[in-house]
């Protein structure tokens, strides 16, 4: 055994081509972008048309807690989904478990829109919207996770942020996607038409993108740094035990098996808190909150989404590039204390009333407080672990994060507001996350140009 290993870490640096990093490319963009456009298509239902068709008998505001609530659950799957396919992606390589996750997120997105309603079947309704919501996030705990992974094991070195950033650029287009397909709806049907059919043929349509997905990612190679690994003995990683025996002093195994994890984790727990809570609050609750507290007509949130996302795709590749030319720490510090300094500004823009002042705050807080985060998120939770348990650290710290921050969040955001009356608890809420996140940067190290074929995490 100890040969094999030795002999695995005298293997050739894996080769790719052009082809093989652009196939992986679009494979994370298009996984990512269908994992957001599931959970976009459904928090706008959340938001608009569940409290009505599964929550139909108490009142809009209890309605809306419910509808959130539904919407958070499918966080507590994601973990599960983190721990299990993570843990696989780790031992078996990333490609494997990407085509899993796929197919799980877009049968559940389907079945979604194939569900009777509450005035059908009753509970049975709203029961059977949660468990294909669990089954939803069971699929999307690894799918960003795994996408950031291995786009950011292909990226060249100089070009990491950017090449990674296109995983950030997935979640827009995704959100793009299914804020444009809400806002076509919303502006060609009737309420009745949407609460009777409309709301279904998001979902049902999600099929299609999912074929072309699944087709994608039978044609993608593997990571090379996955191949490059020093534990990795014909395509699947040694046990810890294997490890531990082959392993000497001053040596990459060594490295990476001895060192205590933890430090890392953390940091990258509180760097994905700003993102993960920035965005549960403006991409979820508050359209939601626009919708049933603002005067203003019933589109203008989605169609603040759709502006946002557009505009996104110059703001997400414009920080990974700035990420590369000036480090990660420095752009994340800039990007979070500008979230603090805009929070309370944006708010009033969005509470004002007036249809201009909400696009241009919605528009500002989804650039500023989500996408420019998520990109630097992309490449420096990445860069930060070892390769030996990269998946399944990254992984969890999106999805832990994720339950803390956006999962919880729109609902603790309604319940302060119902009972403050007013918007200011939800500009506190940014202000908080993003401040978790900026102490999170300036306590990490500068990952830039590190190694990710090294076993050990940089902390």
């Amino acid at each position: 055994m100890k040969d094999s290993v030795i002999a695995a870490q005298q293997t050739p640096s894996a080769q790719r081509t052009t082809r093989d990093l652009a196939r992986a490319a679009v494979s994370g963009w298009l996984g990512t972008a269908m994992e957001f456009m599931d959970f976009q298509l459904y928090s706008l239902a959340a938001a608009i048309v569940f409290n009505k068709i599964f929550f139909p008998d108490v009142s809009p505001a209890i309605g809306l807690i419910a509808a959130m609530a539904t919407y958070g659950v499918g966080y507590v799957a994601r973990l599960a989904g983190a721990v299990y396919f993570g843990r696989m992606g780790d031992r078996i390589g990333r490609k494997k478990v990407l085509y899993l996750t796929i197919l799980l997120m877009g049968a559940s997105t389907t079945l979604i829109g194939a569900l009777p309603t509450y005035a059908a079947i009753g509970i049975l309704a709203p029961v059977l919207l949660v468990a294909l919501r669990l089954v939803q996030g069971f699929g999307a705990g690894a799918e960003i996770a795994g996408a950031t992974v291995l786009l950011a094991e292909y990226a060249p070195v100089k070009r990491r942020g950017l090449v990674s950033s296109l995983v950030s650029l997935g979640t827009n287009s995704g959100t793009l996607a299914a804020s444009g397909l809400w806002a076509v709806l919303l502006a060609v049907l009737s309420e009745d038409q949407l609460l009777s059919w409309g709301w279904r043929l998001p979902f049902l349509l999600s099929f299609v993108l999912m074929l072309f997905a699944v087709w994608l990612r039978r044609g993608l190679k593997e990571s090379p740094v996955f191949e490059q690994r020093a534990d990795v003995v014909d395509g699947v990683a040694l046990a810890k035990d294997e490890v531990i025996a082959a392993a000497r002093e001053g040596d990459p195994l060594a490295a990476g098996i001895r060192q205590r994890k933890g430090k890392a984790f953390f940091l990258a727990l509180g760097l994905r808190f700003g993102q993960a809570g920035n965005s549960g609050l403006v991409q979820t609750f508050l359209v939601g909150y626009i919708a049933t507290n603002l005067a203003v007509g019933r589109s203008v949130p989605t169609d603040a989404i759709v502006y946002g996302s557009l505009l996104g795709f110059v703001t997400v590749p414009l920080v990974g590039l700035l990420g590369d030319r000036f480090g990660r720490r420095a752009v994340y510090l800039a990007l979070t204390a500008l979230t603090v300094v805009v929070a309370f500004p944006v708010l009033l823009l969005i509470t004002s009333g007036s249809t201009p002042g909400v696009l241009l705050g919605m528009v500002l807080g989804l650039n500023v407080g989500v996408l420019g985060l998520f990109s630097l998120e992309s490449v420096t939770m990445a860069e930060l672990f070892g390769a030996r348990t990269r998946f399944t650290q990254l992984a969890l710290a999106k999805e832990i994060g994720g339950i803390l921050a956006t999962a919880i969040g729109p609902v603790l955001a309604a319940t302060l507001t119902a009972v403050t009356s007013s918007w200011w608890p939800i500009a506190a809420m940014l202000v908080v996350y993003s401040l978790i996140t900026f102490v999170s940067a300036l306590l990490a190290p500068e990952t830039r140009g590190r190694d990710l074929v090294r076993l050990e995490d940089a902390v």
